[in-house]
């Protein structure tokens, strides 16, 4: 593997991420609903420290990241990790750099003490379902997730 390094974001890596974003929507066809900002994800991830992300790097180059935040599970007890997003660059995939990106936050998961780690990744991805089932990853198919958006969180609470 070539020189392939992962480093914590820093504060200054907001654009670069927010152009990483970018490209996971447009890959996931979202485009439409990317809202972020630089700024947002400057006040996430280092003001309110809610959200942590990492750079994954090829010499200087940068191939993808990852964003997670911890969350709670009342049935285990204990703390888990929740990975928000991973990303790899197309013209990087297939040189196990999303398996070494997936492998650091399950260590750094284990190393925290979580429960469990978790994700969740659209229907029609297939590429990403076959790839995290190799890993042992298993679907939760009895769950749906269900989201309340800006609009409905304003609507409710105004109740």
């Amino acid at each position: 593997m070539p020189d392939f390094q992962i480093r914590e974001a820093r504060r200054e890596d907001c654009e670069l991420l927010i152009e990483l974003i970018r490209e996971l929507a447009v890959y996931e066809k979202l485009l439409h609903a990317m809202q972020a900002s630089p700024a947002d994800l400057e006040r996430s991830l280092f003001d309110e420290k809610s959200a942590h992300s990492v750079l994954a790097y090829e010499g200087d180059t940068v191939v993808g990241f990852a964003l997670y935040f911890f969350n709670y599970s009342t049935f285990v007890g204990r703390k888990g990790l929740y990975l928000e997003d991973l990303f790899i660059r197309p013209v990087f995939r297939g040189k196990g750099y999303g398996k070494k990106l997936l492998l650091y936050l399950a260590k750094l998961a284990h190393e925290q003490g979580c429960g469990r780690m978790e994700w969740s990744v659209l229907n029609w991805n297939a590429p990403a379902i076959q790839f995290y089932e190799s890993l042992g990853a298993k679907p939760m198919d009895e769950w749906t997730v269900y989201r309340l958006d800006a609009d409905g969180l304003e609507r409710l609470g105004k109740r």
